[in-house]
Order: structure tokens, then C-alpha cells, then sequence
């Protein structure tokens, strides 16, 4: 079934799909949509309701209003767990929304968090990556003045296409801004407040939100235990499909027998 309701300045779209009493969330990373979560879905809807959201600004919501951080895209959840009297779900985000469910069961009732590839962990960056950022700024703010706007513009789309990732260029400006924003927050200081089991399902070869992380995680969320799976990278539901079915079937496993 697809949904929508308006909140904070967007429209915001999710479906719910399946049976039983225990409520599930799947949260998707950056760039994806509900859609990237599907076979996710299937596995659920058997015993689950399962709510699979598209996030503001990707899927069929629309774009937020203004530059949004963390908060905004957890309130935004928030209100779908109370427009749906949704009672202690079970949250899985994936990359970005493993961010989104790092702060949302920091502070309300939850089942059990499953975070794949979860972004959290601020990276840490190298000399090249703040010569690369500030170089860009500087470009930004000089170039105007020396070759006039239009000029600087091209300019400056040519150098971000050149240095930029996929994620970023493909992205409208204010999602770039929002991105900006968002991928700086380090989550480190909610994940103690976690109370509930915490399940971590990584790719060993994940380039984009390293083991490490995960690692790192595990040890500061009090009820968790992680899970790899080698040769896998940042998608570790699609690229192991099995292994993952298995490992999630046994942590739920008590909400299926009910």
C-alpha cells in the first residue's frame, strides 16, 4: 500500500506491506530509494508489517525545504511512527539510514536495530582530502571576482564533476548542501544510549563506511554484536543475499515464532 503525509515543509512517501503484529521500518541509504530495500521487504512481510520509507529527497518524497541535518530527518520518522501508532519497532537502516536509526533508538522505544553499512562513524580525512575541499571553497569564493559568474560557474561544475563523488554530483544543490551537512555529524555520542539489541551486518571490503566503523560501533552500543561477510562491499544485503537472509532470520527470530 503507498502512503504519504505532509511534515515539515515535504511531502513524504512510504509503503506498508505484510502481516503480523510487530512493526518494521527500513530506512535506505543515500541516493536509494525504498525501492534498493525491497528484497529486504520480502523476507519480512510474512511476519512483519513493514514500512519501507522513501527519505526527503530521494524516491517520491519531495525534496526538504531547507538545508535539513540529522534532526530533521529523524523527526520526520518520529511522525510516521505516530501517524501509524507504531509501538517499539524493529528499525534496519541501511548506510544512511543506519544514521537515522542510530539517533532514533537513542531516544524511543525500540525492538531491535539491525544497521548494514551504517554511516555514523566520522572518517577520518587525509591532508589530500582538506586540500581537495578547501581548494574547492577557494575556487568558489575567488573565481567570481576574477572571470565573472557565469564563467565561474562553468568553471567550478568542471572541477567539482573532476573531484566530487558520485553521490555528490549527482545530487541537486540544496541535496548537496544537505549532504554537506549531514556526513560531517559524528553519531559516536548517541550510540551508548542504545538500549536495545543492536544487530551489525557489514561487507569486510566496504569502502565507503569501513569495517572499522562498524568495529567501533560494536563497541560503543552496549547490546550489539557484528557480523561480516568477505569479499562484500557496501551493499552487503544484495552482494550476499543468503548470508544476510540467514543472519536475519536468526535475530528475529523470536518475533517470527510469535
Amino acid at each position: 500500500m503507498k502512503k504519504h503525509f505532509k511534515a515539515q515543509g515535504v511531502s513524504f512517501y512510504y509503503t506498508v506491506e505484510g502481516n503480523g503484529t510487530q512493526s518494521v521500518i527500513l530506512m535506505h541509504g543515500w541516493g536509494c530509494s525504498h525501492s534498493t530495500l525491497k528484497s529486504i521487504e520480502q523476507l519480512l512481510v510474512r511476519n512483519f508489517i513493514v514500512y519501507n520509507v522513501d527519505f526527503p529527497g530521494f524516491g517520491e518524497s519531495s525534496e526538504p525545504p531547507v538545508v535539513w541535518g540529522m534532526e530533521q530527518y529523524v523527526t520526520i520518522i518520529e511522525k510516521l511512527v505516530y501517524a501509524e501508532k507504531i509501538t517499539n519497532p524493529i528499525i534496519i537502516g541501511h548506510s544512511f539510514g543506519g544514521r537515522v536509526g542510530i539517533i532514533y533508538a537513542s531516544r524511543n522505544d525500540v525492538k531491535k536495530l539491525i544497521l548494514i553499512d551504517a554511516a555514523g562513524v566520522k572518517p577520518r580525512r587525509s591532508v589530500k582530502y582538506y586540500y581537495k575541499i578547501y581548494s574547492y571553497k577557494l575556487y568558489k569564493r575567488l573565481l567570481p571576482i576574477l572571470v565573472g559568474k557565469q564563467q565561474a560557474e562553468k568553471i567550478i561544475d568542471r572541477y567539482r564533476k573532476r573531484v566530487g563523488s558520485s553521490d555528490y554530483n549527482n545530487a541537486s544543490t540544496m541535496m548537496r548542501s544537505i549532504m554537506s551537512k549531514v556526513v560531517n555529524e559524528d553519531l559516536c555520542g548517541f550510540m551508548p544510549y542504545i538500549k536495545c539489541p543492536t544487530l551489525l551486518v557489514w561487507g569486510e571490503n566496504d569502502t565507503a563506511t569501513p569495517i572499522s566503523d562498524a568495529r567501533k560501533m560494536e563497541k560503543l552500543i552496549p547490546d550489539s554484536g557484528l557480523v561480516s561477510f568477505k569479499g562484500v562491499g557496501h551493499y552487503s544485503f544484495l552482494e550476499a543475499q543468503y548470508q544476510f537472509a540467514a543472519v536475519l532470520n536468526s535475530f528475529l527470530s523470536e518475533e517470527i515464532k510469535k
